[in-house]
């Protein structure tokens, strides 16, 4: 039955709850009344006479007593009271819900005393005539309403007592106000009801984060696809007594309530239903709560929502975050305000929950604020802010969202909620666990407190795996990844907040403990490189500058060719011990964090800037040293190096020539710390113009680098690339064109045809090959060197363009029959 209903309220305080009512009668396919305005007395006649018209009369009453006409009115009624009684006298069934909390007592009439007292009389009349249900927010607004309509349907209809109910058998919370980024989702959702595989009822579980809107998308599925299907009920399932009556008032509107169990009812009643039918089962705690109140059979679509991510295969569908984009644009909509880089920061800052979006959102509306003061605010004071606001379609706030889960895993899981409690000290990055917890050792370094429930997760793989399954019955931890969890940054931010300042200290110790461990021992391992990547932003969040795991960290970003960051890393490190009493400017970590800051100043490309900082710290070196400390001496050979690399060749071959007596001296001839003085003092050498003593001096150095260090060993096969090049540039170009085709197969057997020494060699060979006369050969070596670069290197690749380059040069060489 499609009924006529008239809906009456004041509307200065009733807006939404009206615009609700209205929304939710159409969704059931009601036609709604609503004629009046308070705009005069003709409005009112019409209004009244239209009540006669209707089959049922709902009546939203605040603590507003309403407009009071003037003329026919004796007892100076409100329209609102005229219309009840109306309503009574036309023998219509009156459906009222009574508002209990009072959000803007502004907008009430309960602050002038006259008429307080028509207010609560009026209140009081409808009390003694119906039995109206009483309502907080919208969710209790909605359910009183979808209550009170079935049963007066079921008046008017005069129908038996055990009837099914007349039209569509509805329970739904309102539909969400605002809803933004699910349009992906509801479409795999409706996907998932709607395929053809044959078998019913279907069931899906949207899980996700508390306050990513998992109830919001069940809703709005709901209303969307309400015209097909012929009952729609939404259960909260959180309490196993309110879900028991939940299916207690769905037999009864089944007409299917005879007495015995009410979910057997249902379930016979769903089985043989001619209509589809879709039930929500709201906020389950797992799949165990839910499972034996599905229906088994009946052409019926079952939506669960839920923060427990275990459920069986094809029926979870993850419900996530929103992306930034989308986020900062439902921040501006929902605020008005138009600040778009203040969105886009404060929903990164938010992470994307739609639950912190719209209590921000809601914050700034309520203040007349900013979404730019809000952002500064939050950064500043988060956990306030995270407590304060009015989410629509929220009834917790993020501050309170999580409180009840992390008592329960305290009680629970004790090992779970300390787990929690380190990840909330980290970054908001996916944390390897087995690399956090691998280290026993660090057990000493947590405080009895901590190790209490958190340190039986050391070394204990099946413990910390049992905690992660605990966590991830809340969505507290996602899996991200092979090994790897992420915790939202607002969840550990919660979770801080939870415990006193003393013992927040604890777990950050516990955890900086735990990373400090992890880190790999050997930066400059290719084979550990992963891990450090892994272990980096945690580091960054719970380390000391001044700990060794930090000078780990920026060690390894220098040797996996991240130079820039090295170097200023190092440079904040440095400061660190700069300004640390326990250091001071002349401590040797002090100094030895500035000689790194200019080492990987200078692989970053800063020859010059390496340099300066070399030359400003060797005297402070030599006095706090002494001239032949092995520090002191590594800074003179880096001066030198680096002091050739800005441009000054005959600078740095006469201070390497001063070094290398030194090192001989103190070292031995043929250490390799000597040897590595003896190649930079020949390569300078010949940079600064004396190509035949670069060559001598590369051709004595060869046969010890073969005797000391092999024979091809990087280092010699280094050497003998610079003894070929040198010959070459001292004019045997076809002696350097033998020396590069004799080092090739070597470098290829023990490198790789394609490792960046290789191709170098092959360039280097067709070079000289072109010089010694042969210009066709070296075109033919450099066509086949091209797509080798290209492939390797990519098309644009200095290289790369440097080969093409070569390649027409000796084309045309070879074009002209000359070399």
């Amino acid at each position: 039955m499609v009924a006529k209903v008239y809906v009456s309220s004041t509307i200065a305080d009733l807006k939404p709850e009206r615009q609700a009512v209205l929304d939710w009668l159409v969704a059931a396919g009601h036609q709604p009344v609503h004629s009046y305005t308070p705009s005069g007395e003709t409005v009112r006649e019409s209004s009244l006479d239209e009540i006669g018209m209707c089959d049922l009369y709902v009546l939203i009453l605040g603590h507003r007593y309403g407009f009071v006409p003037a003329d026919g009115n004796p007892e100076r009624l409100s329209i609102t009271q005229l219309e009840f009684r109306r309503a009574g006298r036309c023998g219509i069934p009156r459906v009222a819900l009574l508002r209990t909390s009072i959000p803007d007592v502004s907008l009430s009439d309960l602050q002038d005393q006259s008429r307080a007292v028509l207010v609560w009389a009026f209140r009081a009349e409808v009390e003694a005539e119906v039995r109206p249900a009483q309502f907080s927010d919208e969710g209790s607004l909605i359910q009183g309403l979808s209550t009170g309509i079935q049963a007066a349907l079921a008046k008017l209809d005069q129908r038996p007592a055990g009837r099914a109910a007349v039209g569509p058998v509805l329970r739904l919370a309102p539909r969400p106000v605002f809803l933004a980024g699910r349009e992906e989702l509801l479409t795999e959702l409706n996907t998932r009801f709607t395929g053809d595989d044959g078998t019913w009822p279907r069931v899906v579980a949207l899980y996700g984060l508390g306050g990513a809107g998992k109830t919001s998308v069940a809703l709005e599925y709901a209303y969307r696809h309400l015209g097909e299907v012929g009952v729609a009920w939404q259960f909260p399932a959180e309490d196993p007594t309110v879900l028991a009556a939940g299916f207690g008032e769905l037999a009864a509107q089944l007409g299917a309530g005879d007495g015995g169990d009410p979910v057997v009812s249902v379930h016979g009643a769903l089985a043989t239903h001619s209509a589809g039918w879709l039930l929500v089962f709201d906020n389950a705690p797992d799949r165990a709560s839910v499972a034996p109140l599905v229906p088994p059979a009946g052409r019926g679509r079952v939506l669960i929502t839920s923060r427990d991510q275990i459920w069986p295969p094809g029926q979870a569908l993850d419900v996530p975050v929103l992306d930034p984009e989308i986020a900062a644009e439902f921040l501006a909509d929902r605020s008005g305000d138009t600040d778009r880089q203040a969105a886009l920061e404060l929903a990164e800052e938010l992470g994307g929950l739609p639950l912190a979006l719209e209590q921000a959102a809601a914050y700034v509306q309520a203040t007349a604020g900013s979404l730019a003061g809000y952002l500064g605010s939050i950064r500043q004071r988060r956990d306030d802010l995270l407590a304060r606001g009015e989410p629509t379609g929220y009834d917790q706030t993020v501050a309170t969202t999580w409180s009840l889960a992390l008592r329960r895993l305290e009680e629970s899981a004790p090992s779970a909620a300390g787990l929690l409690r380190l990840l909330a000290c980290l970054a908001p990055e996916p944390v390897p666990l087995a690399v956090l917890l691998a280290d026993t050792r660090a057990a000493d370094e947590l405080s009895p407190e901590v190790a209490a429930t958190a340190g039986a997760l050391l070394g204990d793989l099946v413990a910390a795996g049992d905690a992660v399954a605990a966590l991830r019955r809340y969505s507290l931890v996602t899996p991200a990844g092979d090994g790897l969890v992420l915790v939202h940054r607002l969840v550990q931010a919660v979770t801080r907040a939870q415990v006193s300042a003393e013992v927040a200290s604890q777990w950050e110790q516990a955890a900086a403990a735990l990373v400090e461990a992890a880190i790999p021992a050997n930066p400059a391992l290719p084979a550990a490189w992963p891990v450090y990547a892994m272990l980096l932003p945690h580091a960054q969040a719970v380390l000391r500058l001044t700990s060794g795991g930090m000078w780990r960290i920026a060690n390894y970003l220098g040797y996996s060719g991240s130079y820039p960051a090295a170097r200023d890393l190092f440079q904040l490190i440095a400061d660190a011990h700069l300004s640390d009493d326990a250091y001071g400017p002349e401590h040797r970590d002090t100094m030895v964090a500035r000689i790194s800051v200019a080492y990987w100043a200078g692989e970053a490309g800063d020859a010059a800037g390496a340099r300066d900082q070399y030359a400003a710290l060797l005297p402070i070196l030599q006095r706090v040293l002494g001239a032949e400390h092995p520090d002191t001496l590594a800074t003179r050979g880096n001066l030198a190096y680096w002091t050739g690399l800005a441009g000054d060749a005959a600078g740095a071959r006469d201070q390497f020539a001063a070094l290398l007596p030194i090192r001989e001296r103190i070292l031995g001839a043929e250490h390799p710390d000597t040897l590595f003085i003896r190649g930079n003092l020949a390569t300078f050498t010949g940079q600064a113009g004396d190509a035949a003593g670069a060559r001598d001096q590369f051709a004595a150095l060869l046969p010890i680098r073969e005797r000391v260090l092999d024979a091809e060993h990087p280092d010699t096969l280094t050497t003998r690339h610079e003894l070929a090049h040198w010959t070459g540039v001292a004019g045997d170009a076809a002696g350097a064109r033998d020396q590069y085709a004799a080092l090739l197969p070597i470098r290829v057997r023990v490198e790789g045809a394609e490792h960046p020494d290789t191709l170098k060699t092959r360039g280097n060979l067709a070079h000289w090959t072109g010089l010694a006369g042969d210009a066709a050969g070296a075109h033919d070596q450099y066509a086949a060197l091209l797509p080798i670069r290209e492939r390797v290197l990519g098309a644009e690749h200095p290289d790369t363009l440097a080969t093409r380059r070569e390649l027409a040069q000796w084309g045309q060489q070879a074009e002209r029959g000359g070399s």
